[in-house]
């Protein structure tokens, strides 16, 4: 199997899950439907495309290598002059960083993705038009392995400001429930794509597994010195 990594950084992102027009959430990592949109954009292809539908069968995991944080915004939105102004909320994933790795053993369709993320046909986002990524994808490709062993073996990619802060830190790493043990915790998560037709957007479920994995902090052990403070006291 080969495995391409994506590093999606933004100073805001927004993964949608269950939400109402009134109050739009966001899901903590990037879903898969959210990956294979933009994967879809940078292909060329429209919102009807029958070929966004196998990209269902690429492997997939993530990994919150920087959480961030939780933002809230309302707008007010009038359809047209004649109908009242009606207030929504929308919730955003504020310098989150995540580190998402698809597989496939055709080769072929990962290189291809590969070359289409760094020449998109249409513009990409990260899980909202309003969340544009903070400058060209960082990719890398891996051979003869497959995500979950990809993003367990990556060195942490949290900035440096944020190592510095979190001297210990367990990032969650989500997977294809098929690509590892389903001894940690497993559930069904709505994000298997169906349509992203405007008018009839829908998804399915798929299973996933949820487990945390220690980070080497290497901002910390960059930082160790043997000065004494008190030596010229």
């Amino acid at each position: 199997m080969k495995t391409l990594t994506i590093k999606l950084k933004a100073p805001l992102q927004a993964y949608g899950n269950e939400v109402t027009f009134r109050r739009r959430t966001t899901s903590p990592y990037p879903t898969k439907s959210a990956v294979i949109g933009m994967i879809s954009a940078s292909l060329g292809y429209s919102r009807n495309d029958k070929r966004i539908l196998e990209l269902n069968n690429l492997s997939f995991a993530v990994r919150s290598d920087q959480p961030g944080q939780v933002l809230s915004d309302f707008q007010i939105v009038e359809y047209t002059k004649n109908t009242k102004p009606k207030l929504t909320y929308r919730y955003y994933l504020q310098d989150a960083l995540f580190m998402v790795a698809i597989g496939s053993d055709d080769d072929e369709l990962i290189e291809k993705i590969h070359y289409a993320l760094q020449h998109p046909k249409f513009s990409l986002f990260l899980g909202r038009r309003s969340c544009p990524p903070a400058g060209p994808l960082e990719i890398e490709v891996f051979n003869n392995q497959n995500p979950l062993n990809v993003l367990k073996s990556m060195d942490w990619q949290a900035a440096e400001w944020y190592q510095r802060k979190h001297c210990n830190f367990n990032a969650e790493l989500i997977y294809d429930a098929n690509l590892g043990s389903k001894d940690n915790f497993t559930f069904q998560i709505k994000d298997n794509v169906e349509s992203f037709d405007q008018r009839n957007r829908s998804h399915n479920y798929r299973e996933v597994v949820s487990t945390y994995i220690p980070m080497k902090n290497q901002m910390n052990s960059h930082a160790e010195t043997t000065h004494d403070i008190m030596s010229n006291i």
